[in-house]
């Protein structure tokens, strides 16, 4: 759960976590180290390519496949190339389901193998057309590949066997909004944040793309309602505080940082804008 909030105050968890006797805490020590920059996470992560358990070793090397060979240490080379095999044999042995077919395709992203990845989404789409994040890697990777039309075609087919899927209209909205499709990419955006409101992000994404398109008001109305149902997101409370000083209602701003700061406290650009906007909300009752 604190992969997306991994931070220097809460690493040590994980650091912990990846000599703990049971094989599923190093898995789950892995799993946090998901978002840390790769020169931060290979020392932490690499011993667990000898790991005695193949399952940690194969997430390990999962983990690890981002860092080009030319990249990685000398001595630990040989090790990640054992790991790397386990994991392509252990998704190769479950090619008759889609998440593997899908699994594998995200490592041969990670490793610059872009036709294999293609191969394996296509395969998992074609082994269940329901299996919407094949279609969302697959649709990511083209437009990776500069390919934002396939991409577009593999999700509106998803969303064909998928209708109600949020995510899928999710990622829709985001490749409509690059090609500068915005009606289009609000309809989207707008969709999946109302079919997973549990979400946070889609209203966040969706509020971004309203105040893109000049709509103050309407991003900061969803922000809040979504704020409601999820009162320590970060990204929203950031987003409400950023559109409130914008727009000019810097009471509001003040207290949308006074929230974030309750989540951050250590944060020092943080404590420094609180600073700014309590002068600015104390001036003009001074004047």
């Amino acid at each position: 759960e604190l992969a997306p909030r991994a931070s220097p105050r809460n690493i040590n968890l994980a650091r912990s976590g990846l000599s703990d006797s049971d094989p599923m805490v190093r898995i789950g020590a892995l799993d946090m180290l998901e978002n840390v920059p790769p020169a931060q996470s290979w020392p932490l992560a690499s011993p667990l390519l000898s790991d005695p358990v193949r399952g940690v070793r194969i997430r390990a090397a999962s983990l690890l496949a981002v860092v080009p060979a030319a990249r990685q240490p000398a001595t630990d080379r040989e090790r990640f190339e054992r790991a790397a095999a386990e994991f392509i044999a252990a998704q190769r042995f479950n090619a008759d389901r889609p998440e593997s077919r899908s699994g594998l395709g995200n490592f041969f992203v990670k490793r610059g193998r872009a036709a294999d990845a293609e191969a394996e989404y296509k395969a998992a789409l074609r082994l269940s057309p329901q299996y919407a994040p094949a279609a969302v890697n697959l649709a990511d990777l083209y437009r990776g590949l500069g390919r934002e039309g396939d991409g577009e075609s593999v999700l509106r087919a998803a969303l064909a066997a998928s209708p109600e899927d949020p995510g899928l209209h999710h990622a829709l909205g985001l490749t409509l909004v690059r090609v500068k499709r915005t009606e289009e990419a609000l309809a989207e955006l707008r969709r999946a944040a109302e079919l997973d409101p549990g979400q946070a992000r889609y209203a966040y994404v969706f509020a971004v793309g309203l105040q893109s398109a000049a709509r103050v008001g309407d991003a900061i109305a969803i922000l809040k309602e979504s704020s409601a149902r999820h009162p320590s997101d970060r990204d929203t409370l950031q987003a409400l505080m950023t559109f409130s000083r914008d727009s000019g209602d810097m009471s509001s701003a003040l207290e949308y940082a006074e929230r974030l700061a309750r989540i951050a406290p250590a944060d020092p650009n943080l404590l420094g804008l609180i600073e700014e906007l309590r002068r600015q909300v104390i001036k003009p009752d001074a004047k």
